[in-house]
């Protein structure tokens, strides 16, 4: 437990321990406030700051009868139907016989719903003096369990993507050294050597890039950024890559709009998004780049003829490392954090990516972010020509 918990929870000790305690006491008007107004005891505003307390709060006696508790000590599970839960009511026998503080884990099922929460809490004698009576508190720790475990699953992903092209590049320098006197061999496996090296360095740069994108503050300084420049630029760098995969990509015609925000971040995006529907449409097939304006958004999508994401899969493609197809992302050098790094950017815009798929029939994702318009214009005087298809680069 963190030392500003320790702190709030002694002071919330204090708090009960002053509502049972003490008789009423006067709050002294305030120099600004009206000869009128209604003077309030000390009694009822502690006993509203217990109330609206987003910490569990419970009193149990000797006896075991609950003489005091709040709506959130419910809501936790730390007290049902009055009674106090048997878990909370082992932990105050101990402080009862032994005077201790006591850390309490009451997690399981949610009372208010299905999902399963942690919570964690401690129980106290209420009054140092007085082992009649012991407070007990509880918080929801269900974010940082989560977090925690995502930061395992993290951990645990990226010592296990490392390892592969690491283990790679070990076991073809040995082949590379019993190859000294075979200069095609050398030359193969030095190909093999440099692609695996190649593909660690973009896993290693996506997850320096990840890293500063998630969890942090929106873009501080946001510039105007001309979607039709964010868009030329994205198909420039996938260009080989469509051209080595025989792999058309087409866009339609300028559009002229803007959002704020920063232009290498949604290049980035959408590159990722066009090496994406590369990477899984078959050879020869098309794939499209389009702009609209939706609800003062705009919308650049990227569609595909590939071999489309299931249903249950299409919620997975934006976690980090998830891959439909493993085989054929790695045949193709793929790191896993493409479309992670696009949901990221997309939130840093205060905009979002949606997913449209069919298996056999292909994809289409959708980056939605806030139109910029210039002082006097609306979405009416939005420059026209922007439906999917209207032109081809």
């Amino acid at each position: 437990m963190s030392v500003l918990q320790g702190v709030l929870l002694a002071g919330l000790a204090a708090v009960v321990g002053v509502a049972v305690g003490a008789g009423l006491m006067w709050i002294a008007r305030s120099r600004n406030s009206g000869p009128d107004q209604s003077e309030l005891t000390m009694a009822q505003v502690l006993d509203r700051v217990v109330f609206s307390a987003s910490t569990g709060i419970a009193v149990v006696d000797k006896f075991h009868d609950v003489i005091l508790f709040n709506p959130r000590a419910e809501d936790l599970g730390l007290v049902r139907d009055r009674l106090i839960d048997d878990r909370a009511w082992v932990a105050a026998n101990r402080v009862l016989d032994r005077d201790q503080v006591v850390e309490l884990d009451l997690s399981g099922k949610n009372p208010r719903g299905r999902d399963r929460i942690a919570v964690r809490g401690l129980a106290r004698r209420l009054f140092d003096n007085d082992p009649r009576f012991v407070v007990l508190y509880a918080y929801d720790d269900s974010e940082m369990v989560r977090m925690e475990a995502t930061r395992r699953d993290f951990v645990a992903n990226v010592s296990h993507e490392l390892k592969t092209p690491v283990g790679a590049i070990a076991l073809l320098a040995e082949a590379l050294l019993e190859s000294v006197d075979d200069p095609d061999t050398v030359r193969h496996f030095g190909q093999r050597v440099q692609s695996e090296a190649h593909r660690l360095g973009n896993m290693v740069t996506e997850l320096i890039s990840l890293s500063k994108l998630q969890g942090a503050e929106k873009l501080p300084d946001l510039e105007i950024v001309d979607v039709d420049t964010v868009v030329e630029e994205a198909l420039e760098r996938t260009a080989l890559t469509a051209e080595n995969a025989d792999i058309a990509v087409a866009t339609d015609r300028a559009t002229g709009y803007e959002v704020l925000g920063d232009q290498s971040l949604l290049v980035t995006a959408l590159t990722n998004l066009i090496e994406n529907a590369i990477a899984y449409s078959p050879k020869g097939s098309p794939v499209s780049v389009s702009r609209s304006l939706r609800d003062g958004r705009v919308a650049i999508s990227v569609t595909d003829r590939g071999i489309g994401i299931a249903k249950e899969d299409q919620e997975r493609v934006f976690e980090r490392f998830f891959r439909v197809d493993k085989a054929r992302s790695r045949a193709t050098g793929g790191t896993g954090l493409g479309l992670a790094i696009v949901k990221h950017v997309a939130a840093n815009h205060n905009g979002e990516i949606v997913l449209w798929s069919r298996p056999g029939t292909g994809s289409t994702f959708t980056l939605l972010i806030p139109a910029h318009f210039e002082s006097g214009t609306d979405e009416d005087l939005a420059p026209a020509g922007h439906e999917a298809g209207a032109g081809q680069r």
